[in-house]
């Protein structure tokens, strides 16, 4: 019985998840993934000869403690399933996973684009503290000095 192609289960696994995706090309999807603390999350999911990887954006390079934010994203990388955190070459913050053609399964596509998921939206505000503490304290302070909205800060009260 011949294999089911790759691009088919994950383009059917996409829509019947009524997942935002682009396709740009035959290989690539980018999937937008909706998320609570992380209000997106872009992913892509690219067919290889061999593999299907897995990259998703969850931060930009931390503008202080890199060293802290690098270790935290090490520490976590030890209990994760399917993906990792891992770094570009200016420091931005991704996750990234390999999987081999032979188990792209509707299941196996769940899990992932649910790891990626679930460890983007969860590690959203701890890297932010830890990566972006000064950044938040002059933000805070700038919307209370124009009366702006703080809502969007509210889990960050505790370093002011």
């Amino acid at each position: 019985m011949p294999a089911i192609d790759p691009r088919v289960v994950i383009e059917e696994f996409l829509e019947s998840h009524d997942l935002d995706f682009d396709r740009t090309n035959e290989n690539t999807f980018l999937i937008t993934l909706p998320g609570e603390k992380k209000l997106q999350t872009h992913c892509a999911l690219i067919v290889g000869d061999h593999s299907l990887s897995i990259n998703a954006f969850v931060i930009r390079k931390p503008d202080e403690n890199r060293e802290g934010v690098y270790n935290w994203c090490m520490a976590k990388n030890a209990s994760m399933y399917g993906i990792a955190f891992a770094t570009n070459e200016v420091g931005d913050i991704f996750l990234v996973g390999r999987l081999p053609l032979s188990a792209v399964t509707d299941r196996e596509i769940d899990r992932l684009v649910g790891s990626v998921l679930q460890y983007s939206d969860s590690a959203f505000n701890p890297l932010l503290e830890l990566g972006f503490a000064n950044a938040i304290r002059r933000e805070w302070a700038w919307r209370i000095s124009r009366g702006e909205s703080l809502a969007n800060l509210e889990a960050f009260q505790h370093l002011i």
